[in-house]
């Protein structure tokens, strides 16, 4: 379990003001973090950092001395909002996914202590990428998404679908149909995402059939090949042979 999942978090014990919320940010965004609103003169300020590889960042502002200090505070996209003595708020400039954790602000005044705790998620919008593989099937990509996409299709088909972990928190989703009615024409691949959704259509004719044409001055030959009884592969090996058999059409016509 992280750190700052068993670290207290803002209690009615310790604070005479507390709050924990949730917040879901957009990677590569700009985030900022408030402080709560304290009802006297502040004292000081802390905002306690436990990120989710459970390594840590303190930032302090002290009102008297107008002074501040950190403790093992290495990245430089985390930083106060503007002045410390101006605004007590925390800024990030990009959100990356290493930021994601708790962000406690602790304000000490005469009155007592007042505590505001943020859950901070960060999410990563997948790329979506729909391509026709071998056989009738269509593929559909959602890539590096955080957290893992949905992915449907229209019209329904026989369909598997499998999640890849990547290293960096974020999931690929790849989902590939196949429809035993080949009078499909065109196939619609739905990605559902909390940052988003898309919608990518394929047709499937234009790369499922082959039109072959010969003509003479008296009659035109026209010939249609549905891929998936005779493979393009096929095609391709036994092309020799059809360019024989249709001269030899065209002899018996002209």
């Amino acid at each position: 379990q992280n750190d700052h999942n068993r670290k207290p978090s803002c209690t009615r014990l310790t604070f005479v003001y507390h709050a924990n919320t949730s917040l879901s940010v957009f990677v590569d965004t700009r985030a900022v973090l408030h402080c709560p609103n304290a009802t006297s003169n502040v004292l000081v300020v802390t905002w306690s950092v436990i990120f989710r590889d459970n390594t840590s960042c303190i930032r302090a502002y002290r009102t008297d001395s107008n002074k501040t200090r950190e403790k093992t505070c290495t990245d430089e996209r985390i930083s106060w909002d503007s002045r410390p003595d101006q605004n007590f708020a925390l800024r990030i400039n990009p959100v990356a996914i290493t930021h994601e954790g708790y962000y406690k602000c602790e304000v000490v005044t005469p009155d007592g202590n007042f505590c505001h705790g943020h859950h901070l998620q960060v999410l990563v919008p997948p790329k979506v990428t729909l391509s026709l593989g071998e056989n009738g099937t269509t593929v559909c990509w959602a890539v590096a998404g955080k957290p893992a996409a949905q992915i449907s299709w229209t019209p329904m088909g026989d369909c598997h679908t499998v999640e890849e972990q990547l290293g960096n928190d974020t999931v690929t989703v790849q989902s590939t149909c196949h429809w035993e009615d080949h009078q499909v024409s065109e196939v619609s691949c739905f990605v559902s995402h909390v940052t988003g959704n898309k919608s990518l259509s394929i047709e499937m004719n234009p790369e499922n059939f082959m039109y072959i044409y010969i003509c003479t001055p008296k009659v035109c030959v026209y010939i249609y090949v549905y891929l998936h009884i005779i493979p393009i592969s096929l095609l391709r090996q036994r092309w020799e042979y059809i360019m024989m058999l249709l001269c030899s059409y065209r002899k018996l016509i002209i």
